[in-house]
């Protein structure tokens, strides 16, 4: 099945993660870097994985990224491994992958995370399985408030049981940079949805400041983060300054007068 797969990894300004992701992707034959013209030494690191080409775009949205690497990446085999720069495959989850038939009725295989603080794997998330492994002339993204989702085309979706590593190590400028972007985004998305077709998540985050404590503390106790100690503490704090930044941005787009 590996020599069935060409990864793709999105990049910006990711030198701090890009070359942990790609070691663990010495197995495919090509690996298609989607890249949004880093200014960092992104280019530099990848140039040094010799199965890694590069494709650039300028960055308009996630979405646009991926169905823009599907149709203009020139991938050859027939299935894809969509990977985020801070996605690092764990050797069992490359292990299951390797030993995988797909049927023709198979669109796509959901893998779980295990987050990790400063390198070390948490107990539990708030960060959702996602379906990575896709075939490309099936299937198409799009946008999800500031994420992106992927509906893989018609056929069955099938559970992988290894995980993949969130590893996010830039620094925390660029994430708090990140946070306020996303905020917006998120807010847009709530507000232009009716309530009925909301998550129940997403239905507590439309009532302002109750999701930043509800979010610290299912951190701290459901998902077990308070046995991680720092790094538990400071991933359930992240996730309440989310939510917080995201009902600020909620009360700021309420503020603004309608267009006439």
């Amino acid at each position: 099945m590996l020599a069935d797969i060409t990864p793709i990894v999105l990049t910006y300004n990711e030198a701090p993660n890009i070359a942990r992701t790609l070691a663990q992707l010495s197995w495919a034959r090509e690996v298609l870097v989607v890249d949004s013209f880093s200014k960092d030494g992104t280019l530099d690191i990848v140039k040094g994985f010799g199965n890694a080409r590069v494709l650039q775009r300028a960055f308009d949205d996630f979405a646009s990224q991926w169905n823009h690497a599907l149709d203009h990446g020139a991938i050859a085999t027939p299935w894809v491994l969509s990977l985020d720069a801070d996605y690092v495959l764990t050797p069992e989850l490359v292990q299951e992958i390797a030993g995988l038939r797909p049927a023709e009725a198979t669109a796509g295989y959901r893998v779980r995370f295990r987050y990790c603080v400063d390198g070390r794997p948490l107990r539990g998330s708030l960060y959702p399985p996602s379906v990575v492994l896709v075939r490309p002339d099936r299937a198409r993204y799009r946008l999800d408030g500031h994420a992106y989702r992927v509906d893989p085309g018609p056929g069955e979706v099938v559970e992988l049981q290894g995980f993949v590593q969130h590893d996010d190590r830039k620094p925390m400028g660029r994430w708090l940079e990140a946070q306020r972007r996303y905020a917006k985004q998120e807010a847009e998305k709530l507000r232009g949805t009716s309530l009925t077709e909301l998550s129940w998540p997403d239905r507590i985050r439309r009532v302002p400041f109750l999701a930043s404590p509800l979010a610290f503390a299912y951190c701290m106790a459901a998902k077990g983060c308070a046995l991680d100690g720092r790094a538990g503490f400071k991933y359930a704090t992240q996730r309440a300054g989310a939510e917080l930044a995201i009902s600020l941005a909620l009360l700021k787009e309420g503020r603004r007068e309608p267009p006439a």
